[in-house]
């Protein structure tokens, strides 16, 4: 009896779908940035403000889950007449687009501790498909994510105008982040 009673509780355990954790974002120990070119020589900046949400079990990452919200206003070149010019209509364009937001419900496993999620950034009111690489690296007190991209600006109209030439402002943006989570939401 207590042979079949095993048995049913390990079929049980066996047949209920793998769950993942869900990660929340620790905002003081985690960044978010990227580096533009002028007239190649590297501009970088950082948001100041974003959030990130993972659903994420690194054995079972196709179960996972990633939504990351920025808000574009916290956009900080270090420079106050850089940050008012990419708070206009040709770049960011603050009043009408406060916010950019990548959603992924398609991570995998690149190997030991790379994945990839693939999804889409919704930014300046454009819709495209990213892929976001990065690593993960899990302890006894959290996890920390890290990575870089490259963006092609144009796609998502930053710098428009007099500005869409590449000649001047480079046509790709690299983005990096370095995130720190912990189990719970």
């Amino acid at each position: 009896m207590r042979a079949a009673l095993l048995a049913g509780v390990l079929l049980s355990a066996a047949a209920a779908p793998a769950r993942a954790a869900d990660w929340t974002m620790d905002a003081a120990a985690s960044r978010l940035e990227f580096t533009a070119t002028f007239e190649r020589t590297a501009a970088p900046g950082v948001f100041r403000q974003f959030d990130t949400r993972l659903r994420f079990d690194a054995d079972r990452p196709a179960a996972g889950s990633l939504e990351v919200t920025i808000d574009v206003k916290s956009a900080d070149m270090n420079s106050a007449d850089v940050n008012k010019a990419i708070a206009g209509p040709q770049w960011f364009d603050f009043a009408r687009f406060p916010q950019a937001q990548f959603q992924s419900q398609d991570i995998r496993r690149v190997d030991a501790a790379r994945y990839l999620a693939r999804g889409t950034l919704s930014l300046k009111g454009v819709q495209q498909p990213v892929e976001v690489p990065f690593t993960w690296n899990q302890g006894a007190d959290g996890a920390r994510m890290q990575g870089e991209l490259l963006v092609k600006r144009a796609a998502f109209g930053i710098g428009t105008g007099e500005w869409a030439a590449t000649n001047v402002i480079g046509p790709d943006v690299k983005i990096r982040f370095d995130v720190r989570l912990r189990k719970g939401g």
